[in-house]
């Protein structure tokens, strides 16, 4: 079953939000004051999300990414995972991580059927990283990185590239991606909290393979089956790859297979998006055929593309981690 919005792209992906908490507190997610949590009662539970999965997974998603705030400081997460990874015509089960907590979890996640993390991670230095996340966690992220290698994960690692603050270290992360088989992503900083002169932060993806190509070889690879937004490239000889993701300066959404929900059990069809749909009245009917109309209702509505660009944005500021960037 292939299941298309109105606009004839096929959408096949699924981001899962399971909390709108997280360890870390980074600048580009939410400003320094913090966001409000939400309270207990407007978390959806485990059976909610289950339900929201399978049903999803029935429309035609065939990939589910799992995000928070950050996943893993959800008590009971790796039972959780490991029911999801059994939902029949579900090919990919994924999960993004700040990697804090993943030391000591990345053998529970590996059994539990998690095929892939993407572990975001900004800076290789203790003070930048410090000065992004507001915390001294970077010797957890690296021992996490660690431990999900000899689980023997693949690995991506995003690094949110923003002008004075880590753009120096690119190449640093070109050389994790030539010593090992990990995947580095450069993403261009995108304004979700609408940051005072956030423009001047943007290093464009043209920018970034600028700079690359001043001092490594870059080969482009074809985009494999269900990969996402990013362009991708080989060095010569090394074992990991490389690749740019540009929401800014060159949008990707005419490619867009995705949908997400929070959660809190709201769905949208892009992260920019104003209009949503709260899956809640339908969750609480018992009725899967309604819960299954209002995913179908979002991946309808689902906008053309965002309006932003390196000079402007339209959106309402928003936290990454209400929403499950």
């Amino acid at each position: 079953m292939a299941l298309q919005d109105s606009h004839g792209r096929t959408i096949n992906y699924l981001r899962l939000s399971v909390t709108d908490r997280c360890n870390l507190r980074c600048g580009y997610c939410m400003p320094a004051s913090g966001v409000g949590k939400l309270s207990h009662g407007d978390i959806l539970s485990y059976e909610e999300l289950y339900r929201i999965a399978e049903t999803a997974v029935s429309l035609g998603i065939d990939k589910i990414r799992i995000t928070g705030g950050e996943p893993l400081v959800r008590k009971d997460i790796v039972r959780f995972l490991h029911k999801l990874a059994d939902i029949a015509g579900l090919r990919q089960l994924v999960l993004t991580t700040n990697g804090v907590l993943l030391e000591d979890m990345a053998v529970d996640l590996r059994s539990a059927g998690v095929q892939r993390l993407n572990i975001s991670l900004d800076s290789l230095d203790p003070a930048t990283f410090a000065r992004i996340s507001r915390s001294d966690d970077l010797p957890r992220v690296l021992g996490g990185i660690e431990a999900a290698k000899q689980c023997g994960f693949p690995i991506k690692l995003n690094m949110v590239v923003m002008r004075g603050v880590n753009d120096h270290e690119i190449l640093d992360f070109v050389s994790m991606a030539t010593s090992s088989e990990i995947a580095v992503r450069f993403i261009e900083y995108m304004p979700a909290i609408r940051e005072h002169n956030w423009q001047s932060l943007v290093v464009t993806g043209a920018e970034i393979l600028e700079r690359l190509g001043r001092h490594v070889t870059l080969i482009p690879l074809e985009q494999a089956e269900m990969a996402g937004p990013s362009r991708n490239f080989r060095i010569p000889g090394a074992a990991g790859s490389l690749g740019v993701i540009t929401p800014v300066s060159h949008h990707f959404c005419s490619e867009c297979n995705r949908i997400r929900v929070t959660s809190s059990g709201v769905a949208r069809g892009c992260l920019f998006a104003e209009t949503e749909i709260d899956l809640k009245p339908s969750l609480q009917t018992g009725s899967n055929a309604l819960l299954a109309r209002a995913l179908g209702a979002i991946v309808d509505i689902k906008p053309v593309r965002h309006r932003m660009n390196p000079e402007e944005c339209h959106h309402q500021a928003f936290s990454m981690s209400s929403i499950g960037g």
